[in-house]
């Protein structure tokens, strides 16, 4: 069945690249872009409107890739970019390669020079050598279409990777002549995705693995976070614990007797992990990024099993060059990992009731599994345990575990947390939310991009103007991208950005002295944060760091509740 292309009739007369490939996003679902018009790119935001597609204008191409960003994790729909040639495309580079690094879906629609004007250097408007060649290095494609009808199969073949493979960034270049030029073709339907085949042998080992499992221990990762109802019912047929990364926090609702929230860089979560006589890893490679120099399972170094334990590894991602990162696995299943824990949960059930069966002709009547014999503690309690002793693993009286608190407070259980590459986020936010949703932190651990935060709250509140979204970040990351306020203003969003001041990189000044180095270049000079947003068009607001247990939360409640951004400047130590 073609897919209707005729819903902006007004556009017939512009039949050209552009329509091909605006009316293949609306075929896809797409109902907001991000991006910044400029004198290359009007033939895409001509067809927008006619098709109900909104367009959000950040005040940086680079705002505009965070936004989309944010617009995935809270609505599930993969971000949309167009940018214009040249340093519009260049702009939005490191969004790119964070989405990539992150493993998050994003497409990023540019034109370029003219057919047969590749590598031409003729100092045309916003010409660059090879903008495709560059992009494809960093991302999972770039290609540089040839037609109209090539464009808008590009975008559709995108849809198509997004759904079923391991996700990440999709660049699609449009020459000029062929975003203007006329367009005979049809909309492509949409490609059914192919994900990878679940294999009968490997689901017939994990299980007779797992139902044996005395001291079972499950981690995952953000290639399990639209598989959150699974990883749960998982967990709680085995009664095993489950830590996340960050990009996992809240697959499992943090207040779950079984979790154990995103802190897989605690020692006493890495202890546990390595203890455990099988180890389930959901979608993730085991980032350095998430375990800070630590390491999970029974190892000796990074990817070096421990040859005295016993330990089995099971492994399940959608990437198959996952599958052996940072720990080697006995058991690895290439697969979507809803999907894989489907089928082996089923074959557990099943394996349970043919024992419970054969129980009943045990003239003992014991039908006790290998697992329940040699498990000395439940999974709650071993969980109670390792919470136990968080204490000495992390200063939870931090400033950003504090305001993260405070701000939660303020907001409500289902607030969405906006974060950066600040102190206050993986020293605060990471691990004081307390997620119930794999939605409500906004973050980057591994690309670790300063100026993520602000553009990424505001996506959020696009994807779902109900909601209550927050941004939480520090002085040096604001000032990547302060001017997204005056986005926020005009689009009437009601976010409270809280900036937690320290007077510059403090971070990396510490890191100085550790070095036994003079600190220098990171004491910065900073705006009055409360009077920029108020000049913006928003609130503003300034708390003292002694103020915040008695100030914060009201002043959070009060800027959710206005049409306009509120600028929230914590002045910590400074």
């Amino acid at each position: 069945m073609m897919a209707d292309d005729n819903k902006d009739i007004a556009g017939e007369e512009f039949r050209n690249g552009g329509r091909a490939i605006v009316a293949t996003l609306a075929a896809h679902g797409v109902d907001t872009i991000f991006g910044i018009p400029g004198t290359h790119n009007l033939e895409f935001y001509r067809h927008l409107n006619g098709f109900g597609i909104r367009a959000i204008t950040p005040r940086h191409e680079q705002g505009a890739g965070y936004g989309a960003d944010g617009y995935f994790l809270v609505s599930g729909k993969p971000g949309v970019v167009i940018t214009t040639s040249g340093p519009g495309l260049t702009n939005v580079i490191t969004a790119a390669a964070t989405a990539y690094a992150e493993s998050r879906p994003m497409l990023i629609l540019s034109p370029g020079v003219p057919t047969g004007m590749e590598r031409a250097d003729v100092g045309m408007l916003h010409e660059t050598k090879d903008s495709s060649g560059a992009l494809n290095r960093l991302l999972v494609s770039s290609q540089r279409t040839r037609t109209a009808e090539g464009a808008a199969q590009a975008v559709a073949e995108a849809f198509a990777m997004f759904s079923s493979s391991r996700p990440g960034p999709v660049h699609i270049e449009v020459p000029l002549d062929v975003l203007e030029g006329v367009w005979n073709g049809s909309v492509p339907t949409q490609i059914p995705g192919r994900r990878p085949g679940l294999d009968a042998h490997v689901i017939s080992r994990a299980a007779e693995a797992v139902g044996s499992a005395a001291r079972p221990f499950i981690v995952a990762g953000g290639g399990a976070r639209r598989a959150s109802a699974e990883v749960r019912a998982f967990a709680e047929l085995l009664d095993a614990p489950v830590a996340t990364t960050a990009n996992g926090k809240g697959i499992v609702s943090e207040d779950h007797p079984l979790s154990l929230g995103s802190n897989v860089r605690f020692p006493s979560v890495q202890a546990e992990s390595a203890a455990a006589d099988v180890l389930i890893v959901l979608g993730s490679e085991l980032a350095d990024s998430d375990l800070w120099g630590g390491l999970i399972g029974a190892q000796t170094s990074a990817g070096i099993r421990d040859e005295n334990s016993e330990q089995i590894v099971i492994r399940c991602d959608i990437d198959p060059d996952q599958l052996g990162k940072n720990l080697g696995g006995d058991i690895l299943a290439c697969a979507d990992v809803g999907e894989f824990l489907t089928a082996l949960r089923t074959e557990l059930k099943q394996d349970m009731a043919t024992a419970t069966s054969a129980g009943s002709d045990d003239p003992n009547g014991s039908t006790t599994s290998a697992r329940e014999q040699g498990a000395t503690r439940s999974g709650a309690k071993r969980v109670a345990d390792i919470r136990g002793s968080w204490g000495s693993d992390f200063d939870f009286e931090s400033i950003g575990a504090r305001v993260t608190r405070l701000v939660e407070q303020g907001a409500g259980s289902n607030v969405v947390v906006a974060g950066d590459s600040s102190q206050v986020t993986y020293d605060g936010s990471v691990h004081a939310l307390n997620a119930s949703t794999p939605d409500q932190l906004l973050y980057m651990p591994g690309f670790a991009t300063l100026g993520y935060g602000i553009p990424a709250a505001i996506g959020a509140k696009l994807a779902d103007n109900a909601r209550p979204v927050t941004c939480i970040l520090g002085d040096g990351a604001a000032m990547f991208s302060i001017q997204e306020l005056m986005t926020a203003s005009e689009l009437g969003l009601g976010i409270p950005f809280v900036i937690v001041d320290n007077g510059g990189y403090a971070e990396i000044e510490a890191q100085m002295v550790d070095r036994s180095m003079e600190p220098f270049a990171v004491k910065l000079a900073r705006p009055d944060f409360a009077a920029l947003g108020q000049s913006m068009g928003g609130a503003g607001i300034t708390i003292a760091e002694a103020d915040i247990d008695e100030q914060l939360p009201a002043a959070v409640a009060e800027a959710l509740a206005r049409t306009v951004p509120t600028t929230i400047h914590i002045t910590a130590g400074c």
